[in-house]
Order: C-alpha cells, then structure tokens, then sequence
C-alpha cells in the first residue's frame, strides 16, 4: 500500500495522520506546503481540500485525519487485521 499525506508546519493532525500509517505499518510520502510545495500543488491534488492533511492510499483520496481513522477502525470491524490491507 503507498500513501501520500499533504500537510504543513505546526499541524496536528498531520501529525496524528502520520503517526497513524506508522503504527499501522504503512510508509508514506510527505507532501508539506513549505517545503517544497504550495497551496495550489495542494488544490490542483484536490481541488476542493480545505483542510490538512489530505491524505491518499495507493492514489485514492482519503480525506483528512478523521477519514483515515475510520476507515482503519472499518476495516479492522471487517476482519482485516490490524487495518492493512
């Protein structure tokens, strides 16, 4: 599984989201909007993203941190071990 989390300086939630896929065991490439990235690199990945992070799992919008909670908490009720796949 390859994962892509779009985030920024001084941001919980990304790091949350980060902390997520590591535990879970699943790398991930950091876009950070200053650092390398802008806004609009962001909005042309997602046109309609308000907020970070804005993460993918193998090129399929997620949505933020929340998103991404629930979908291993959904997994997980569904028998997938620990939420990989």
């Amino acid at each position: 599984m390859r994962a892509v989390v779009w985030s920024k300086y001084h941001c919980p939630f990304c790091e949350q989201a980060k902390a997520l896929l590591t535990q879970k065991g699943i790398k991930f490439e950091e876009k950070k909007i200053g650092d390398g990235f802008s806004k609009e690199d962001l909005l042309e990945a997602v046109p309609n993203a308000r907020t970070v992070p804005q993460i993918f799992l193998d090129n399929q919008l997620v949505g933020g941190f929340t998103e991404l909670k629930k979908l291993f908490e959904q997994w997980e009720g569904q028998g997938v071990g620990d939420g990989r796949v």
